[in-house]
């Protein structure tokens, strides 16, 4: 056809394509993910630096001689050190962490560390997964950080219970970084399908959050445990009149982890080549495929730059429960594995935490009308994840379900039955099977199906209710 017309048609078409897709990828920045979101108060963000302190200490080998103290400190007091496992300990099975009792936040901190790039048996839980080879709870889970959860959880659920028990005031929190993440996610799952072996533990006093986050499990998962799963991602926005500029990529590439490691010394050049790729997949079929990994629960997003400006503006975090467009841009950056670095989040998260701390000082709002903030916060959260689950249904995600304005069938029981054991983990889904099985019993019981095939009441219900 370039040969008939006497000029290069297919070639121009192309080459016009390719200056599109650059534009857009030039034009797009990190902050346009979260820019409709609502933004973070202090009390809820005030965690996350803490935890991340927590993950540090984790690297120590000796708390009362720390070799690597950040300038505020780990926070941290040894003689509340629970345990420590590390890799002779943990024999490969999962990184390393420390269970901490923080008598200063009643909370029961479980910190796991980030990948060690050193360490062949992190690897070997990064790569003990296939697309689409582990289901969980009506979702799918990477399999290598679920058999990490999972090895964690026998190894200290005699511990956890202990402490669950002696302090029922105290809130059980898993945390992580990286490879960590992962784990302490998957790990919440985990528990929140088997309270049972936690003294019956309320669902309320779970919650995780995970530090620059692995994308681990499916988007119905992801929406559905956003009221106990907590995700931190730092991306500050690129400026072209600076060279400098961050974001984190491991929470953004929906390569699986697998091929990001097996491919570690190429790793531009892959994250170039997925980058083009998704670009052609519209993100309705993403969103329908089931076994696509997410970045897991509610979302916090750490921004700190401006586009088109120069130097660095204080971060702002953002906050929600997405269900599209949930990270689903690669954003093109000569320090995505750098700034992925659990060292410069703290740093951030402190600046960040410090600049909402003074702006509320200098308001001056008084203790009560702050409890009332609280309350309000966490009616806005509730109804923020109820909203997310109906959207999920609404964009026909697979597995999700809308919640009912009078509760679910297993939230009754629960109320009927608190001492009824939470479940088995193993597929997370027995229970709801027996809830579909009891309720075709009650259907098959009180109705049938007339000449038309519609359902009508039972004859002989009808002579009871006369």
């Amino acid at each position: 056809m370039s040969i008939i017309c006497g000029l290069p048609l297919l070639e121009c078409v192309y080459c016009l394509a390719c200056a599109r897709w650059a534009w857009k990828r030039c034009l797009h920045t990190a902050g346009h993910d979260s820019e409709t979101w609502g933004i973070a108060s202090a009390e809820e963000f005030e965690p996350v630096p803490r935890l991340c302190r927590y993950i540090l200490a984790g690297y120590e080998d000796d708390l009362r001689h720390p070799l690597w103290e950040p300038p505020q400190g780990y926070g941290l007091d040894p003689d509340w050190l629970i345990l420590r496992r590390d890799y002779n300990e943990t024999h490969g099975r999962a990184p390393p962490y420390i269970l901490y009792l923080d008598h200063d936040h009643a909370d029961i901190v479980l910190a796991i560390r980030g990948l060690n790039l050193a360490k062949e048996s992190d690897y070997a839980v990064l790569l003990d997964n296939k697309l689409g080879q582990r289901k969980f709870d009506g979702g799918y889970v990477h399999n290598g950080l679920l058999k990490a959860a999972g090895w964690v959880l026998d190894s200290e659920c005699d511990i956890l219970k202990e402490l669950v028990e002696k302090y029922p005031n105290y809130t059980l929190t898993f945390t992580g970084h990286s490879l960590g993440s992962g784990v302490a996610a998957l790990l919440t799952m985990v528990v929140v399908q088997n309270r049972d072996r936690l003294g019956n533990i309320d669902r309320k006093r779970i919650r995780c959050y995970a530090i620059a986050p692995a994308r681990c499990m499916s988007l119905n998962l992801a929406v559905r445990y956003a009221d106990v799963i907590n995700a931190v991602v730092l991306q500050a926005i690129y400026t072209r009149t600076n060279s400098f500029f961050m974001d984190d990529f491991l929470p953004r590439t929906a390569t699986p982890l697998e091929d990001i490691f097996k491919s570690l010394f190429c790793l531009p050049c892959l994250l170039c080549l997925r980058c083009m790729r998704d670009t052609c997949i519209p993100e309705e079929k993403m969103l329908k495929d089931p076994r696509r990994l997410y970045a897991p629960g509610r979302l916090y997003h750490i921004v700190e730059r401006k586009p088109f400006r120069c130097g660095r503006f204080p971060p702002v975090v953002r906050t929600a429960v997405p269900v599209d467009g949930r990270f689903e841009h690669i954003v093109l950056s000569c320090n995505a594995t750098s700034d992925h670095a659990i060292i410069w989040i703290e740093r951030e998260a402190q600046r960040a935490l410090e600049l909402m701390l003074e702006e509320d000082h200098i308001m001056e709002i008084p203790a009560k009308q702050k409890m009332e903030r609280q309350e309000t916060l966490a009616r806005e959260h509730s109804a923020e994840y109820k909203a997310a689950l109906r959207r999920a249904v609404t964009l026909s995600v697979p597995h999700a379900y809308s919640p009912s304005p009078y509760g679910t069938f297993e939230e009754q029981e629960e109320r009927e039955h608190p001492d009824r054991p939470s479940g088995d983990s193993s597929t997370g889904s027995s229970k709801k099977s027996k809830t579909r099985e009891s309720w075709d019993e009650l259907i098959e019981r009180f109705f049938e199906k007339d000449e038309s095939g519609h359902m009508v009441l039972r004859k002989s219900q009808r002579k009871d209710n006369a």
